[in-house]
Order: C-alpha cells, then sequence, then structure tokens
C-alpha cells in the first residue's frame, strides 16, 4: 500500500528540470500529497504561470507515483501563486553550492530597482557582499545575473518572487 511519507520521499528525488540540483520538494512547488488507497493526489504550483517546465514536471510526478503502485492525479494549483519563500533552507544551501545566489526572503512591499541593486546579494563563490546587478533578466524570469567585485565571477541570483 502506498503512503504518503513514501511518496513524499519519493518525489524529494525527483530534480528540478530546469535546476537539477534541487528537488521539486526543496523548491516548493509540490504543494501536498493526499493518499486515498492506491489513489494518490498530487498538488502542484509552478513558479510561474507558462513555466516552459511544468509537463516534465507532471510526468516525473505521474511515473513517480505509479513506479509506487499508486495512481496518479497531478493536479496544477494556480490560485495560490509559488514564492521564493517556499524553497527549503536545504534548496537554498543546495543552490549556493551549485554558484547560484538563493533569494532573500520576501520583503512585506514589492522588491524594487533599488534593492535589486544594491549590494546586499552575497556572492556564492566567496561570500563577499561586494556585488553588483549586471543584468536583470537571467536565464529564467526567476534569476537574474550578477557580478561579483571580490573573486571577480559573475553569478545568478534568484530574484526574490
Amino acid at each position: 500500500m502506498v503512503t504518503a511519507e513514501a511518496v513524499w520521499a519519493a518525489l524529494a528525488e525527483i530534480p528540478d528540470p530546469e535546476i537539477p540540483v534541487v528537488s521539486l520538494v526543496d523548491l516548493g512547488v509540490i504543494r501536498d500529497v493526499q493518499v486515498d488507497g492506491s489513489n494518490v493526489r498530487v498538488e502542484l504550483t509552478p513558479t510561474f504561470l507558462g513555466c516552459p517546465a511544468l509537463e516534465a514536471m507532471r510526468r516525473a510526478l505521474e511515473e513517480t507515483v505509479e513506479a509506487l503502485g499508486g495512481a496518479p492525479d497531478v493536479a496544477v494549483i494556480q490560485d495560490d501563486s509559488w514564492s521564493t519563500d517556499r524553497i527549503s533552507a536545504a534548496g537554498r544551501e543546495k543552490l549556493r553550492a551549485a554558484g547560484f545566489a538563493p533569494p532573500a526572503p520576501r520583503a512585506a512591499a514589492t522588491t524594487t530597482l533599488v534593492q535589486l541593486q544594491s549590494k546586499a546579494f552575497r556572492c556564492p563563490y566567496c561570500g563577499s557582499t561586494e556585488t553588483r546587478l549586471e543584468n536583470i533578466f537571467g536565464p529564467t524570469p526567476c534569476r537574474s545575473i550578477r557580478w561579483c567585485e571580490s573573486c571577480r565571477q559573475p553569478f545568478e541570483q534568484f530574484k526574490t518572487i
């Protein structure tokens, strides 16, 4: 018999299709798991609407639940937006170790360009806060490109969403 604990453990092994150093669970896109006999409902909230990896994530979730012997029902929840605050502490450390600067905690107000240009962002390579915004547009909508003045390395900064 499939259990919720077994499903959560298996889902924690599925890498994010765009950033495989973190799992979908670490990224915080898995909202809930409900098991009723062999029926397994997994609720997923994408990082943003129109996410190109959504179908790949859905297939991976379905295949994982099927491998456990469950009948998957993957529901994409779009009425409650994802936020970078959902990234687990382990996920933030995995991002940093892979050269991505994790997002800062969300402020009560909207992030502004002045905040993005501040030197409050820490380099994932050397830890310096002497960094600057190079390009607000990174390889995905949730990332920007920064430059470390200390170790002279470019790095991707997760935007706080």
